[in-house]
């Protein structure tokens, strides 16, 4: 049993969707597709907006007094239909009269009138419009208000919100993607992602990974994921568990898992070929000789050898002699061509690392630029996905073909994803491993997958930031704003709620009026989704508050303690240095929440029987201090002296029901993923980043907060050796030097000697 709509029906049937979240009687569909809305009740389907709220209520018992409710039906369809003023006020001012001293349009409790007749105002703008900026119907507006504020109808609002954000994101999506991948046919699309198995995947991956899987689906294709394995200097076994476990993270599944090697015969069959047709050769030139004559246009000194010293050398090669060392096989496409990469390139080289699939049957390996068009044209790839700096080796990709005489490839160009202050060097990423500045690939402070993934980047919102870049051609540096504000928005609705109170400097509150013993209460973990549910929560006449919210106290000043109700400070006690040491407080029940400037978090006092757990909160700076690294910068001078912060708390017994990996929110501080227990027993949380700018430099020097500074650089460095500075921000040297300057005056007032000397 449900209710199917779209969210561009109109009128739109709040009133059937609100009964509908209320009595729990049907699932709600939202389907783009379709037009009106739809109830399918017990073997019928009803479409009408007021036969729908009738049939629910009937349903949940909210009919109430048959007589009066159908009054009110009566009235909901007149609301739509008038325009003129005079008459708009006459409901209005007639409604608010009926509301001065009741809850509920009938009854004492919540009917299907209500819902009828909030749901007919809430599409009429003009009746919205007079009881927003009018003063006159205050008890209506009151009952909307109460209507609106129950968790019912808020959940309602909430997921026709998501439902238009899904819509418009698709669209978005659609729009991204609108101009497809060129001589596609629906069900005969093969993509391919060739991650090289010497390392980790890290978000620039993501983006090939999830465009390939993507177009696949938008074609009824197929998706190869090839470990390009040509290189067994670089490679190893694990490193194929991890990139398939990191593409499982992603949701990423290919067809069917292939290797490069699968292919090594067929390739230096194929090698044999190219050098028997005269377009390729054997060459023994020195790798700095050879890369000067590529560079200035020279042809190389073996070019025009023979077809028979080639192969000859070729063979050479394959036994991996000492003689056959000194050679490669390089293609004989141009020697001076304005595109470098078509000067004559490498397309196979020796190498006696023993591989970590074919072990020490082969000696000679081809490069990535010889094996991978062979490879997509055997697999059947339609469509190969490549980032923009491969452009130049377009040509060079479709020259391999045309001289094999195999069956040709579409290139899709799309650009390579960067981030500001990020590196995503295999290189680079493997000196912050080496030198302990980090504690692995998966650290939080890594853009690998299972970095970003442990510091609380869901799969929902990575896969919503790569399809809304699309395959753009725009080589851009991005911010990291965009794509954990889209976080946010899908981990608000579903993290549960906590409290946490940093340990440095709190302060015991003696609550006058509060419970003689410890009282404990059940409440939602999200007050705007029960579906998370509920958490125990300890109240006490002794509690905990932050240093921080102590020393913002007024005297006699009116807080709000959270989830307990309004209280008022009676006395301070400050310490020697200005600090809160202790606070007393009256509770004030009565005392309007909605008047009080500060909301405060706070934790009952620890006991045996109801203890608080030791958590540490962690947060990071960006590795390194430079927006973006060129070529020739070198890594170490620009390495962020601080990037780890530890702060030590106190937070609520909740906790401890958690598992790694759980995200949640720590009221007032923000939002957290759980990353385990730490050898003291104390639970670590990382913070997550919600989008918004925020200045790391001053954590350095925040009360509570501990700074962990990277490791001093290996000896031999020219790093400096003086004192690494608590600020987060790279060394600048003092542009006059370290003398004291003493200012000279250009004006011509008189002198006047200094009243301090």
């Amino acid at each position: 049993m449900s209710i199917t709509l779209s969210t561009k029906t109109s009128p739109f049937p709040y009133a059937s969707i609100a009964i509908a979240t209320y009595t729990q009687k049907v699932d709600i569909n939202y389907d783009e597709s379709v037009d009106g809305v739809t109830l399918d009740f017990e073997g019928s389907q009803i479409f009408a907006d007021d036969e729908i709220v009738a049939v629910l209520a009937n349903a949940g018992g909210l009919a109430g007094d048959s007589i009066k409710t159908a009054a009110y039906f009566e009235l909901a369809k007149t609301v739509p239909t008038l325009a003129a003023i005079p008459d708009i006020l006459a409901l209005l001012d007639s409604l608010d009269n009926h509301l001065a001293y009741r809850t509920f349009l009938v009854g004492h409790d919540i009917t299907a009138a209500d819902f009828i007749i909030w749901g007919s105002i809430k599409v009429a703008p003009k009746f919205i419009g007079f009881l927003k900026n009018g003063q006159q119907h205050v008890h209506l507006l009151r009952w909307m208000s109460h209507i609106e504020s129950l968790e019912s109808i808020q959940a309602t609002l909430a997921s026709l919100t998501a439902a238009k954000a899904n819509k418009a994101k698709s669209n978005k999506t659609a729009a991204g993607f609108a101009l497809g991948l060129q001589n596609a046919k629906e069900g005969y699309v093969v993509t391919r992602f060739p991650p090289e198995p010497s390392g980790y995947l890290h978000i620039g991956h993501a983006k090939a990974a999830m465009l390939n899987q993507y177009f696949a689906k938008m074609y009824n294709g197929k998706m190869i994921i090839r470990f390009d394995d040509t290189n067994p200097t670089k490679e190893r076994a694990e490193f194929e568990e991890t990139i398939l476990q990191d593409l499982e993270l992603l949701n990423i599944r290919g067809d069917k898992v292939t290797h490069t090697s699968d292919y090594f015969d067929q390739i230096y069959e194929l090698a044999i070929q190219i050098i028997k047709s005269g377009k390729a050769y054997a060459d023994d030139t020195e790798q700095l000789q050879m890369r000067e004559e590529r560079g200035k246009g020279v042809p190389s000194a073996r070019r025009d050898d023979s077809i028979e010293d080639n192969l000859r050398h070729f063979e050479e090669m394959k036994t991996g002699s000492p003689e056959g060392l000194r050679w490669c096989i390089r293609a004989k496409i141009s020697v001076d061509n304005q595109n470098k990469t078509m000067r004559d390139p490498v397309i196979y080289r020796c190498n006696l690392i023993t591989h970590h699939r074919t072990g020490d049957k082969w000696k000679i390996y081809p490069t990535y630029d010889f094996a991978c068009p062979i490879v997509d044209s055997l697999e059947g790839v339609t469509h190969a996905l490549r980032t923009n700096e491969y452009r130049e080796r377009n040509a060079q990709y479709q020259w391999m073909i045309k001289a094999l005489g195999m069956r040709g490839v579409d290139i899709w160009d799309f650009s390579r994803l960067s981030f500001i202050y990020t590196l995503l060097s295999k290189r680079k990423l493997h000196w912050f491993v080496d030198r302990g500045i980090v504690r692995g690939w998966d650290d939080p402070r890594f853009p690998t997958i299972r970095g970003i993934r442990r510091r609380g980047l869901t799969v929902d919102a990575l896969s919503q930031f790569m399809l809304a870049q699309g395959p753009s051609q725009a080589i851009v540096s991005l911010e990291w704003d965009m794509i954990w504000a889209i976080n946010k928005k899908v981990i608000d609705p579903v993290a549960p709620r906590f409290w946490a109170i940093v340990k440095e400097n709190s302060v015991f509150v003696t609550i006058n009026g509060g419970p003689p013993v410890p009282e404990v209460k059940t409440l939602p973990r999200h007050k705007k989704n029960p579906d998370v549910g509920e958490k125990k929560t300890v109240f006490t006449s002794t509690i905990l508050v932050e240093q921080e919210d102590a020393i913002s106290f007024d005297d006699q000043e009116e807080i709000t303690l959270m989830d307990w109700g309004n209280a008022i400070v009676r006395s301070k006690t400050t310490g020697p240095s200005g600090d809160v040491t202790s606070l007393t407080m009256d509770l004030h029940l009565e005392g309007d929440f909605r008047k009080t400037k500060k909301k405060i978090t706070w934790l009952a006092q620890p006991s045996k029987d109801y203890p608080l757990v030791d958590v540490t909160l962690l947060d990071y700076d960006y590795l390194i201090t430079k927006k973006k690294l060129e070529e020739t910068d070198d890594v170490e001078d620009f390495v962020t002296p601080v990037s780890e912060f530890r702060e030590e708390a106190f937070a609520d017994a909740n906790v401890s029901t958690l598992t790694k990996g759980d995200i949640i929110q720590f009221e007032r501080k923000g939002y957290f993923v759980f990353d385990g227990t730490a050898e003291g027993g104390k639970l670590e949380f990382i913070r997550i980043p919600d989008g918004r700018a925020a200045n790391l430099a001053s954590k350095a020097g925040k009360p509570g907060v501990v700074a962990v500074e990277a490791p001093a650089p290996a000896s031999g460095t020219t790093a400096d050796a003086g004192p690494v500075p608590s600020s987060t921000m790279y060394k600048v040297e003092k542009i006059y030097g370290e003398e004291p300057v003493k200012p000279v005056s250009t004006t011509k007032m008189y002198t006047v000697s200094n009243v301090y000397e």
